[in-house]
């Protein structure tokens, strides 16, 4: 019933502004975007990857919104026909699922429909849409914000999120509230803002657990404070997640609560030429769920993302760190760690930069199991990553990059003492022959002893301003498997509108965005892109 008052609510606010809208003499305009991901699978029988039933898979997302004034409406029709291989399951068909009505103006805003928000960083709550993950857990309901002379800000939210095509009967009511400091007392160098929030989440239980004393509600805060002065920057955000409830057999036990908890701190420097970012986070069963033990990859209503080097290149991204949130069976409660990151620039003209300069960056990110629940004591290693690169324009038409990453992570997540060590060799090359002509090459290296042993990757991308693009890349597996990992496409874009079609050998691994990963099976197919906006 919650779930149908909130659309009708909806539907009403979007019917009532659209008779606004036409009854008022300004003139609206309308914006939209399209966008369809299609892919044929074939069978392969060197990578045994079995293609589904109608060897058939096509996401396909429609979104329009329409603004006048101060007023604001939109839809968004999303289709899976059906749904691209390792996409959640719950992803089905065609529905109209995101539609709101919203009124804002310099200070105060109201939305009724669904709706993405966050607090904080996203620890305690973070609604959002990634098309990349096959995640949208937009919220149907109500947001309100206010904003008063920038010294005092507030959300405040009410909805079910959404979840698949559908939304859950899961409620959530959240307040957060920010309150500057600098701008009261006029600092003119200075920012100092303290923040903090509210979430209550509410789920029906089942009779088992409510036998066992287990409550259809859990309440969170967070609590921030964010300095800035002179290029230097200090974040602090402590969560209290409230309580899990864990399916668990042990000792005549049918589930288990466990209190989630975070903390984040952030340092950093910026200036001259030099930045500098250090990041601490202690992670305890923070994995906020939309709906209670479901296992899918979008049914998550928080951020946790992975705090370290977030690579574009191929034989780098193989394992990637996705962060432990806690795991009853394993009997790991979280994890803790952080990362250093430096950047230099040697400006033109000095003895290191030479004509046009020379950038370095160097990042070391660690990360361990915790030992004990409820304390900072570090366990097993779950993942580690030391990378150095250099970025050099040698010639108005030469660019130059050079990594070098060395990747030790767990398979077990941090439950069992064994890892695997990697390093990673990148070179990435860059030529303009004319304006309008230029080639990109990647040549690409990993040395192991464990795992699948060594591999090699390129990459040959040429480049014909301002429409086209071919590419043609390749993973070898020569240490074990001896399978090639090919991938040849083609791309085509004029104004606002691209056309990409690829055919080639995916292998299963990770597909890493935002520092938010999930696992995607092997397949071998052909794949068409197309994305438009007006």
């Amino acid at each position: 019933m919650t779930r149908i008052r909130f659309r009708m609510f909806a539907l009403l606010a979007l019917a009532s502004t659209l008779t606004y809208a036409q009854e008022d003499n300004k003139k609206g305009y309308l914006t939209g975007s399209f966008e369809t991901n299609t892919t044929y699978y074939k069978d392969d029988s060197k990578t045994e990857a079995e293609s589904p039933e109608d060897h058939f898979g096509s996401n396909n997302y429609l979104k329009l919104d329409y603004y006048q004034g101060k007023f604001a409406v939109g839809v968004q029709l999303e289709a899976y026909e059906p749904v691209l291989v390792g996409y959640p399951k719950e992803l089905e068909k065609a529905k109209l699922t995101n539609y709101y009505v919203s009124w804002a103006d310099k200070d105060f805003s109201i939305t009724a429909g669904t709706f993405y928000e966050q607090f904080g960083s996203g620890l305690l709550f973070r609604s959002w849409e990634d098309r990349m993950l096959g995640l949208n857990n937009a919220v149907m309901g109500a947001r309100f914000t206010y904003n008063y002379k920038n010294i005092v800000g507030l959300k405040a939210i009410w909805g079910t999120p959404r979840f698949g095509m559908d939304f859950s009967d899961t409620q959530v009511r959240g307040v957060d509230v920010s309150f500057s400091l600098s701008e009261m007392l006029k600092w003119q160098n200075t920012s100092l803002s303290i923040e903090g929030g509210a979430l209550n989440r509410y789920e029906k239980i089942s009779i088992d657990l409510e036998e066992e004393g287990g409550k259809p509600y859990s309440n969170g805060f967070s609590g921030r404070v964010n300095f800035e002065r002179s290029g230097f920057t200090m974040k602090g955000e402590y969560v209290d997640g409230g309580d899990k409830y864990y399916g668990f057999i042990h000792d005549d036990k049918a589930f288990v609560r466990k209190r989630a908890n975070a903390q984040l701190l952030e340092l950093g420097y910026s200036g001259s030429g030099l930045g500098v970012n250090l990041t601490g986070r202690r992670l305890e069963w923070m994995n906020s769920e939309i709906i209670a033990g479901n296992g899918s990859t979008s049914n998550l209503l928080n951020y946790v993302p992975a705090m370290s080097t977030q690579y574009t290149y191929m034989l780098t991204n193989l394992h990637p760190h996705t962060p432990q949130v806690g795991d009853v069976t394993n009997t790991i409660s979280g994890e803790m760690g952080g990362q250093l990151d430096v950047f230099y620039h040697f400006k033109r003209g000095t003895v290191i930069g030479g004509k046009r300069g020379l950038k370095l960056h160097a990042n070391f990110s660690t990360y361990y199991a915790l030992e004990k629940e409820g304390t900072a004591q570090m366990g097993n290693l779950a993942f580690r990553d030391f990378s150095f690169d250099v970025e050099k324009q040698w010639t108005k038409s030469f660019k130059m990059n050079l990594l070098y990453s060395m990747q030790e992570y767990s398979p077990s997540y941090g439950a069992k003492k064994t890892t695997s060590l990697s390093n990673i060799f990148v070179a990435d090359l860059q030529y303009k022959f004319t304006p309008s002509f230029s080639t990109r090459m990647e040549l690409q290296y990993l040395n192991t002893k464990e795992d699948q042993k060594d591999w090699m990757a390129a990459l040959l991308e040429l480049n014909f301003a301002p429409a086209w693009s071919i590419y043609g890349s390749d993973m070898y597996n020569h240490g074990k498997d001896k399978i090639h990992y090919y991938n040849v496409g083609a791309s085509y874009a004029k104004s606002r509108t691209r056309i990409a079609l690829s055919y080639g050998r995916n292998r299963e691994g990770y597909v890493c965005s935002g520092g938010v990963c999930r696992t995607i099976p092997k397949y071998t197919g052909a794949n068409l892109t197309i994305t438009t906006s007006f």
